[in-house]
């Protein structure tokens, strides 16, 4: 079958880190995924033969209806936003921009125009500092950032249009996405690069002299940050079992994505000397404004529900996918 003659998925921000992955797994699995990326941020060489690379922005009403028209796509799956934590605190404005008033459009286009199944990309940010580890869905929502705030108020948007509309979604609150396809053909690339895997990694490679541990006194066994990582793939298998649940008449939903199992930023990059065998120099800086002791999901609900497995919950692993990527892409910039 050509690509036009599949079932459609339109996939915005899908030339970025996550949103290539999902392409690619669409494309594997009997979709025509249709890029939409205004290319701020994404990469055209990241789109994969069978997809569609339409250049825009998600709220340009004019161009959504057009491709949406044209596509008469099954589904929309959200993956573009701005997602710096720090930058949301001194440019808040960009965040309530891209994150809201652009995804709104997005909504009220794709209501005009009869399409009723929404995947959205949300975050452990809507929950704040964490009362109570592992997270469940129902756990207090209270982000302590613009970022978080910006995603929490779509998630209320999408509650209240499923309401008034039929507008059915999905909503898939990622903890810490990791890692890079098992291939070593696509991985994460971001300018300036702000995760922790990624930058431990280019220390490994020799593009970077030594990675920052910001803070080392924290309430933790081993004094640093813990965050529950989550490799890519396994992310976008849980939102290919969305899509399938939407296709089956799921109602409109929330989700925690995470493996439960909290890794030290000092775990990290003990685990990145393993795997890469290079030292990895360490400098200790100051605590950042913001950063929770222990971030960790409880994704029971997704494992239960959509039948969620993941396949890559070990760090080591998730890791050596990752240093397959920077390898290869370290020798690029070089």
């Amino acid at each position: 079958m050509t690509p036009n003659e599949l079932p459609s998925v339109i996939v915005a921000g899908g030339a970025g880190y996550i949103g290539s992955h999902m392409v690619r797994m669409l494309a594997e699995s009997g979709w025509h995924p249709v890029v939409v990326d205004n290319m701020a941020t994404g990469h055209a060489d990241a789109v994969v033969p069978g997809a569609t690379l339409e250049t825009g922005d998600i709220g340009d009403i004019d161009f959504m209806r057009r491709l949406l028209e044209r596509y008469r796509p099954q589904c929309v799956m959200h993956f573009a936003a701005a997602s710096l934590v720090g930058e949301s605190m001194t440019a808040p404005s960009k965040y309530w921009r891209n994150n809201l008033v652009q995804t709104l459009n997005l909504l009220d286009t794709m209501v005009a125009c009869g399409v009723k199944q929404f995947i959205f990309s949300s975050t452990a940010a809507v929950y704040g500092n964490p009362v109570e580890v592992p997270i469940t869905e129902q756990h207090p929502q209270q982000p302590i950032n613009p970022y978080g705030n910006s995603k929490l108020a779509v998630e209320k948007a999408l509650a209240d249009y499923s309401r008034a509309y039929g507008l059915r979604s999905i909503t898939l609150r990622y903890f810490n996405a990791a890692g890079a396809h098992p291939d070593g053909t696509l991985g994460e690339r971001h300018e300036p690069e702000t995760h922790l895997i990624p930058l431990v990694l280019q220390v490994a490679s020799g593009r970077r002299e030594f990675i920052s541990r910001f803070g080392s006194k924290f309430a933790t066994p081993d004094g640093s940050c813990v965050r529950d990582y989550i490799h890519v793939q396994d992310l976008c298998t849980a939102h290919l079992l969305a899509l399938k649940k939407l296709g089956d008449g799921a109602a409109t939903t929330v989700y925690n994505l995470g493996n439960g199992n909290g890794q030290s930023v000092n775990e990290v990059i003990a685990a990145a000397r393993k795997v890469t065998g290079h030292p990895i120099p360490l400098r200790d800086d100051p605590p950042r404004a913001g950063d929770p002791p222990v971030l960790v999901a409880d994704a029971k609900r997704a494992r239960a529900e959509l039948g969620w497995v993941p396949q890559y919950p070990d760090i080591e692993t998730i890791i050596g996918h990752a240093w397959q990527w920077e390898r290869k892409y370290a020798a690029t910039k070089r």
